[in-house]
């Protein structure tokens, strides 16, 4: 009866097939549909094409789609084949590209499992089923900036607050000051801590791969862990923040560059996990060091403004990093934005020599390392290391934090990596913008709270926090 009721409609549809060409590009990530035996019967649909019958099941809702697979075994074959139901899950809210990454990358939790979707090991229709029933969890990302928190099921997250390395009074206690950060973020939001899992993101700090660096780091993991249970909280999924970028970019392996506050970081990742023996590099200057370059600037040509709120306006609004410098000093780059309570405000040569200190720190008077040179770093300590027989692992560099959002700054530092390295290293080498821009790590976080196995393998319940001894990071 269903399928006599869309029946007529499908020969109304152009043959331009509009509506499929998102769905075919992703069959190429699933086998060729099975073919029904001899024995098996549609009844009078035997005489329609499989590809026409499937397009008949597409304009059904998915609960019809179940129904009809539980009349015989030959329509059981069709409604749950992985075509069918790969449509339904691009015509959710989430990229299917996303939803392919995550289900065949992260579902098994760590230690990260690669899972073919021609292995047979997935059904995209109890992937279906498993996603529509997991519960919404609270994405709280704590940045060296600022944090941002929200539900799962959002498209973006729904608030910004001050940091838990910053909030309170910076001389009490660590536990005092997650705790009132923690509760803060629950009253914002209006829920209460024990109805839902929570999804952190633990901060780039102690980077070093010492004894003393990794206690540091186990220290605040546990302090984390122990408010949020104290609050009652359900389960929690604390992931480091760089390698959720790195998820945000539908990658597991790479270079994450993070430009954070007040100093910038490259992390090799190798399989969702941080090489730090390999050797993380720091750059003791970040964002607030580009802000406050602009002001020079401002003052330097009286440029007038009440705080520095607006040149941080400016510099997200109007900087951007010139591909060639020497090239972009001779254009006439003036431009203008209008600051809410402020008027308007025009700059010209500023636009890009804010950026350019990321590359010769010597023009804001710095002696650092510039940008380009700790990236190339990494990746000879990358290579030098000898990890796996594949050196592409970290030829992929995700750029992450706020101020990685200027327009032309991944250009500028893919253009410096091929002429800085040596070509072997060089070759195959990408750098890809915020996937998300300053969201970034809170959408990383956000493909792991939908994952189908959410929230069994990512996340601790209090029991077993209580019954380990000792957090592995």
């Amino acid at each position: 009866m269903i399928l006599r009721k869309v029946w007529g409609s499908v020969w109304n549809r152009s043959n331009s097939g509009k509506d499929l060409v998102s769905h075919q590009r992703a069959m190429n990530h699933v086998p060729p549909p099975l073919l029904l035996s001899s024995s098996s019967s549609l009844g009078a649909f035997d005489q329609l094409p499989m590809d026409i019958i499937v397009q008949i099941l597409m304009m059904m809702e998915p609960r019809d789609a179940v129904k009809l697979g539980l009349t015989c075994k030959a329509w059981k074959c069709v409604a749950s084949g992985n075509r069918l139901w790969i449509f339904y899950l691009q015509c959710s809210q989430e990229p299917w590209d996303s939803i392919f990454f995550a289900e065949t990358s992260l579902r098994s939790g760590y230690p990260l499992r690669m899972i073919s979707s021609q292995s047979g090991e997935l059904s995209f229709m109890h992937i279906y089923s498993q996603r529509a029933q997991v519960p919404g969890s609270i994405i709280i990302d704590g940045g060296s900036g600022y944090c941002k928190f929200g539900w799962s099921k959002y498209a973006s997250p729904s608030g910004r607050s001050a940091t838990f390395l910053e909030f309170g009074n910076i001389e009490s206690p660590i536990y005092a000051r997650l705790q009132q950060f923690f509760a803060t973020i629950f009253t914002r939001m209006q829920v209460k801590p024990s109805m839902q899992p929570i999804v952190v993101s633990l901060p780039l700090c102690h980077f070093d791969d010492t004894e003393s660096a990794r206690a540091s780091r186990r220290q605040l993991k546990t302090a984390i862990l122990n408010v949020l249970f104290d609050m009652n909280v359900p389960a929690v999924c604390a992931v480091n923040q760089a390698v959720l970028a790195l998820y945000a970019a539908r990658r597991t392996s790479g270079i994450v560059v993070n430009i954070g506050f007040q100093v910038i970081t490259i992390l090799p990742i190798l399989h969702g996990k941080v090489m730090r023996q390999v050797g993380v590099e720091v750059i003791s200057f970040g964002a607030l060091k580009l802000t406050g370059f602009l002001k020079e600037k401002m003052q330097e040509n009286n440029i007038s403004f009440q705080s520095l709120y607006t040149v941080r306006t400016l510099k997200e609004k109007l900087c951007y990093v010139a591909l060639d410098y020497k090239d972009e000093l001779s254009k006439d780059t003036q431009a203008s934005v209008e600051v809410s309570g402020e008027g308007w405000f025009t700059l010209s040569k500023e636009r890009f020599q804010t950026g350019e200190i990321l590359f010769q720190p010597r023009l804001a008077g710095m002696r650092a390392m510039s940008l380009h040179q700790a990236v190339s770093l990494c990746m000879d300590h990358c290579d030098a290391a000898g990890l796996t027989g594949d050196d592409s692992w970290f030829k992929t560099v995700v750029l992450t934090g706020g101020s990685s959002c200027l327009p032309g700054l991944a250009e500028r530092l893919e253009r410096e990596l091929h002429e800085h390295l040596p070509s072997y290293i060089s070759n195959g080498v990408r750098v890809i913008p915020p996937p998300c821009g300053v969201d970034t790590s809170w959408h990383g976080a956000k493909l792991i709270s939908n994952l189908s196995t959410f929230p069994g393998p990512w996340c601790i319940t209090r029991k077993q926090f209580r019954r380990k001894s000792r957090l592995m990071w």
